[in-house]
């Protein structure tokens, strides 16, 4: 099977979003020893070699597609006109990740994103109305079209069942490692 993960805010280094994906990707690439993975990265002005994510012990199995693309076009290619799909950037692959800015379509690619939080429903007061759009139209996208959403926490799983009305049965809590 060939998965392909979103490692993008990888480029925001040390904040928690960035530390739980590199962690995750990172225990997926040491304890799956079957699959096929293609990590897709892109960031205007943050190359990948500025993350601490290192292929080279996994070459065999990870491939890295990563573009120079402002996240403003993502944005718009795929939460507002959500066309483009993943494919066309990636290649052919049975699993998609995405995880915290955009959620691209997908041709035949079953997809999974990772909830972190409600921030944006919560308290919205508090937050960037442009950050709220984008965070609104990506979430709108994950009710209809994703196949499982990976919650950081029970509180984020209940979140997501009482605010965007996500079936339970799609929802599986992943907590966030050390």
């Amino acid at each position: 099977m060939v998965i392909g993960i979103d490692i993008s805010q990888m480029a925001y280094e040390n904040t928690g979003v960035a530390n739980y994906l590199f962690n995750l990707v990172k225990e997926l690439l040491n304890s799956d020893h079957k699959n096929e993975y293609v990590l897709f990265y892109s960031s205007f002005r943050r190359p990948i070699q500025n993350s601490k994510f290192k292929t080279q012990n996994y070459s065999s199995k990870v491939k890295i597609k990563s573009y120079r693309l402002p996240p403003s076009l993502l944005n718009l290619l795929w939460n507002k006109l959500h066309i483009a799909p993943i494919e066309w950037f990636i290649g052919d692959v049975d699993i998609f990740i995405s995880s915290d800015w955009t959620e691209p379509p997908a041709i035949n690619a079953k997809k999974a994103t990772i909830l972190y939080d409600l921030i944006v429903y919560k308290y919205p007061k508090e937050t960037d109305s442009k950050i709220i759009a984008t965070q609104k139209r990506k979430l709108n996208w994950v009710k209809k079209e994703c196949d499982i959403v990976f919650c950081i926490s029970e509180s984020t799983k209940k979140d997501a069942m009482e605010i965007l009305g996500i079936e339970e049965k799609k929802l599986r809590v992943i907590y966030p490692g050390i």
